[in-house]
Order: structure tokens, then sequence, then C-alpha cells
């Protein structure tokens, strides 16, 4: 036996509904979400992991400009099936941005990155005079 519905509290149903993520969860495929990031540091440099799995090495881009290390991606991917009385056409996007401010004392021109199953590492390496300073205790007379 099917509920009765009142007028007061029935909503019709449109074509919004119909294309929502109840109806169709495969068809959103649209994402941009920021990785996760580790960042430590030590006497020789400052170092980023960033956790982005399923990306490729050549999707990712790491810009400096200025004082600002940019790393973003990019990926595309569209599939189409084609067979006897239906065609099924999809498309997926996926894409993230993060910038950071370098801090003082850096070497911006020995930056390196290196991408292993799915994480991507990035050495700031911190300028030679900077490196030599360290933190002693000042005694009192």
């Amino acid at each position: 036996m099917l509920p009765m519905i009142s007028r007061r509290n029935y909503k019709p149903f449109t074509f919004q509904d119909f294309l929502s993520e109840d109806f169709f969860p495969a068809m959103n495929r649209t994402t941009s979400t920021l990785p996760a990031v580790n960042i430590r540091e030590d006497e020789k440099a400052f170092y980023l992991e960033l956790a982005i799995p399923g990306m490729k090495k050549n999707d990712v881009k790491i810009e400096l400009k200025d004082e600002m290390l940019t790393i973003s991606s990019e990926q595309k991917e569209e599939k189409e099936d084609k067979a006897e009385g239906y065609s099924r056409k999809e498309f997926s996007y996926n894409s993230f941005c993060r910038s950071f401010y370098l801090p003082e004392g850096v070497d911006a021109d020995k930056i390196n990155a290196t991408y292993n199953e799915g994480v991507l590492g990035i050495e700031i390496p911190k300028k030679e005079e900077e490196k030599k300073i360290k933190s002693r205790e000042v005694k009192i007379s």
C-alpha cells in the first residue's frame, strides 16, 4: 500500500531532481580538492610533500613567481561508448592549486621536486649563510 501524500507537503518532481547525484552518482565527476600537504624543516632545507594519488607527473605544474610557489594540476578525461542502439559519452575533470609564500633565506634557484607513487616531494634549500646560523644560549654575566 502506498503512503498518502497530502497536498501540503507534496513537492513536485523537477528536472533538477532527476539530474541530482541521488539518481546518477557516477555523473558527478567534476572535482576540485586541495591535496593534503606535509611541511617540515631541518637546518638544510624546507620539505613539502603533497598527496596526489592518480595524478601523472606530466599533469603537475610547479611555478615560482616572486616569493610565491604555486603547485597546480589539471586532468581531463573523456570516454565515449557506442553500441547498437545506444551511445554514451562521459567526461571527468580534476584540478587543484596550492600556493605557498617562501620564507626569507631560501635559495629559490635550487628548488627541486620528485614524484613517487602518488606523493609529490619538493625540497626548498636554505641559503648557505642561513644554514650557518645556529641557536645558542647567551649567558648573562
